[in-house]
């Protein structure tokens, strides 16, 4: 499982990920607020867990960035690592959207454990039904639908897809999906992605994934 570690402290941040990466997770680690943003942007594809979120960060503060987060939509468990200790703090911190909030000095071994907590609860947390157009998808149910007629799939089409409407309205290249998909381990071959783009162009129509020359391949949010 993989972390973002938000904390603008190098000393902190060289613990935290040494302290993690010992717990068994790997770790992405960023020291600024518009840094996280970017990272959390792309959170699908970088398969996050958890994040680690300091709030007094340079450039974005990090209850902007938990704000954003939630803003998304997204259901990514974000653990407030802070010296903001006040009653106020923690109200303001779980208000903004945070599942758990620890305060500094803390125990690396408290923190593994809130983690592990967090990803428990998160794993058995329902996905939510993602729609674009007349496509639905409901990674719950494992089913998709195209104008209201249930569509079969084979469990990579299912997967390629969605990936895509997860990052619905952006251009993925090949390289991005097969990091979400790394999971396919040696049958990603240099046209997989290519083969299942077509499959599904065959079972839910030319129109739902677009191509964009040199770059890679978008779902729209709406219907073309």
């Amino acid at each position: 499982m993989r972390l973002l570690i938000v904390e603008d402290d190098r000393l902190l941040g060289d613990a935290l990920q040494a302290g993690m990466r010992q717990a068994g997770y790997a770790v992405d680690w960023v020291t600024d607020g518009e840094m996280a943003n970017r990272a959390l942007a792309d959170a699908e594809l970088h398969g996050y867990a958890a994040v680690v979120l300091d709030l007094g960060l340079p450039k974005r503060d990090g209850l902007q960035v938990l704000k954003a987060l939630r803003q998304r939509k997204s259901p990514l468990p974000v653990l407030v690592l802070t010296a903001r200790d006040t009653v106020d703090d923690r109200i303001a911190g779980l208000d903004a959207g945070a599942d758990d909030y620890l305060v500094k000095p803390f125990d690396m071994g408290e923190l593994a454990a809130r983690l592990r907590a967090l990803i428990r609860r998160a794993e058995g947390r329902p996905a939510p039904v993602l729609e674009c157009g007349d496509v639905r998808l409901d990674p719950a149910a494992r089913t998709v639908c195209v104008d209201g007629a249930a569509v079969d799939l084979s469990a990579k089409e299912f997967a390629l897809l969605h990936v895509l409407m997860l990052n619905a309205g952006r251009v993925l290249s090949r390289g991005q999906i097969e990091q979400q998909l790394y999971r396919w381990g040696d049958e990603t071959g240099s046209n997989t992605i290519e083969v299942y783009i077509h499959h599904l162009r065959r079972k839910l129509g030319r129109e739902v994934i677009r191509t964009v020359r040199g770059v890679g391949y978008a779902v729209a949010r709406e219907a073309p």
